[in-house]
């Protein structure tokens, strides 16, 4: 949790000062700095009572900001290779939140392994815990994917044995997608359809380049937000937080 803590102060703090986000262009300082300083710095560096005094306050309320619980989880959910119930779980958070940000059936949903840095833990899930499956600032987007791109898609997950939200398919044994299904109906090569996905992947991240030339259209939430809003309702509404394996990949041995 102090590691938690520590960085997000340092978000905070940050945001402050408008520094940009995780997964996205890194920052390139302007200030030339020696190569080397009088005074070597380490974990046992005795803390400067000034800048605790500055730095406490801010740090007691972004405790209590994530130390908040917002639902509870029979058990853990987790993330694997192949189907797991944790991607299971925020594709379906982006595809549904999307939706309603937009006013419109979104036909998919997308997440990827990659961008979930933790398992949310069994029992009491906090702010904390969605910040630390989440810890980027990205955000909700949708592509409108034509039939192609799609396909090349469903290539890129048969490879990994990824699932998506709102389809099936079957991945051969030599790791090549067939029987797509997207709603419950055959994959339709000639039309467009509607993904769900954060800016980042949108934007070619985690070698989904096939995305790049598509101009998203934003829908002003972040992705951490979603997830945190839907674990809110689920508790509003007395529900636990679960998912599970649901069979949406069938793999040929």
């Amino acid at each position: 949790m102090t590691a938690l803590l520590n960085r997000s102060l340092g978000l905070l703090l940050a945001a402050v000062v408008a520094l940009p986000a995780c997964q996205r262009a890194a920052y390139q300082p302007q200030a030339q700095l020696p190569a080397t300083t009088a005074v070597t710095v380490t974990a046992a560096q005795a803390a400067d009572p000034k800048v605790e005094a500055v730095v406490a306050p801010y740090r007691q309320k972004v405790k209590e900001q994530m130390d908040e619980v917002i639902g509870t989880a029979p058990t853990a959910i987790r993330k694997n290779n192949g189907e797991s119930p944790l991607a299971n779980f925020t594709a379906d958070i982006l595809r549904e939140r999307a939706g309603t940000a937009l006013g419109q059936p979104i036909d998919l949903g997308v997440m990827t392994n990659g961008g979930l840095r933790a398992e949310l833990p069994a029992g009491n899930i906090t702010v904390g815990s969605v910040f630390e499956l989440m810890p980027f600032e990205n955000e909700l987007v949708v592509l409108d994917a034509p039939g192609p791109v799609v396909q090349q898609m469903f290539d890129y997950a048969a490879r990994v044995k990824m699932a998506l939200a709102g389809a099936t398919y079957t991945a051969t044994t030599d790791g090549k997608p067939t029987d797509i299904r997207i709603g419950g109906k055959p994959f339709d090569a000639s039309r467009t359809y509607t993904i769900a996905i954060s800016d980042y992947l949108a934007g070619g991240g985690d070698q989904l380049t096939f995305f790049k030339p598509i101009k998203p259209r934003t829908t002003g939430v972040l992705v951490r937000s979603a997830i945190n809003d839907h674990i809110r309702q689920l508790t509003k509404a007395g529900k636990p937080v679960e998912a599970k394996v649901e069979g949406r990949v069938k793999v040929l041995q």
